[in-house]
């Protein structure tokens, strides 16, 4: 698998990207194509141009949930992808209008105009998506402290309800060396998503985890997510996005962290 950063909060020193306080990964799993997420605006657009990237041959978009930092670039793709046959997955709810502090964090656009030009796959389950890739779907609570959370509220079925971002979701790379886990904000708790990975696909070893894990106080969450990491044995670490800088801080007096970046690659 290739993975490449076309969108993070971050940039590198003499790396001429542009970054937003969002995400957006390109992936290659042999033949299969895939962009997780599209950033909050066409900054994924411009920096796959400036990468040599051709979002034309994209095989599938795989959207981790319907926050606009996220889904942000979903409006672009119309006017700029020529290639119709792409499939879009996503859970039932990432198409909620989700409110949040007064101002409207969803998608920019409907299912139903992105289904005038694209193969929507609604999907709630988990479902493989190239050879070596899972989407995992809806992620359930497997310990006992990543509780879910309301972010806001959305609107869904005509009914204003708190949202838990129940849409919130990953997808994962089945390596020799073990599981490399890609995700998006990880509102679903980065240690569930993990131990769903391992039983989505009957796999205990963790070898990776790129994408934002939601973690910004140094609290006892925070160090139960490090006992977890280290439990793990888990080599490779790339928080980034929805992580804060004590946070970080705190990682990596214990774990072996890297530095995220819009035109960081990968190679697993």
């Amino acid at each position: 698998m290739k993975l490449t950063v076309l969108v993070d909060n971050n940039t590198f020193i003499d790396e001429y990207y542009l970054g937003e306080p969002a995400v957006s990964y390109y992936i290659e799993d042999e033949d299969t194509k895939i962009l997780f997420d599209t950033g909050y605006s066409d900054v994924f657009i411009k920096n796959a141009k400036s990468m040599n990237i051709d979002l034309d041959n994209i095989d599938k978009i795989v959207i981790s949930h319907g926050h606009n930092d996220h889904t942000g670039g979903l409006e672009y793709l119309p006017k700029n992808i020529k290639n119709k046959d792409i499939e879009i997955i996503a859970h039932p709810n990432c198409f909620d209008k989700k409110y949040c502090r007064g101002g409207y964090i969803g998608t920019p656009i409907l299912k139903e105009e992105l289904a005038k030009d694209f193969k929507l796959n609604i999907k709630s389950e988990s479902v493989k998506i190239s050879k070596n890739i899972v989407y995992l779907g809806e992620i359930p609570n497997m310990n006992d402290f990543e509780d879910r959370y309301t972010v806001g509220t959305c609107e869904s079925e005509n009914e204003i309800v708190d949202d838990y971002v129940k849409d919130d979701s990953a997808i994962v790379y089945k390596s020799e060396k073990g599981l490399f886990i890609i995700t998006g904000c990880s509102h679903s708790g980065i240690c569930n998503i993990i131990e769903y990975a391992k039983k989505v696909c009957d796999e205990e070893r963790i070898y990776g985890v790129i994408g934002g894990f939601h973690l910004f106080d140094c609290n006892e969450k925070l160090k139960k997510t490090i006992k977890y990491f280290k439990d793990n044995s888990i080599k490779e670490m790339y928080p980034c996005h929805c992580v804060s800088l004590n946070a970080k801080i705190e990682m990596g007096k214990e774990l072996d962290i890297k530095e995220v970046g819009v035109g960081l690659k990968l190679e697993i």
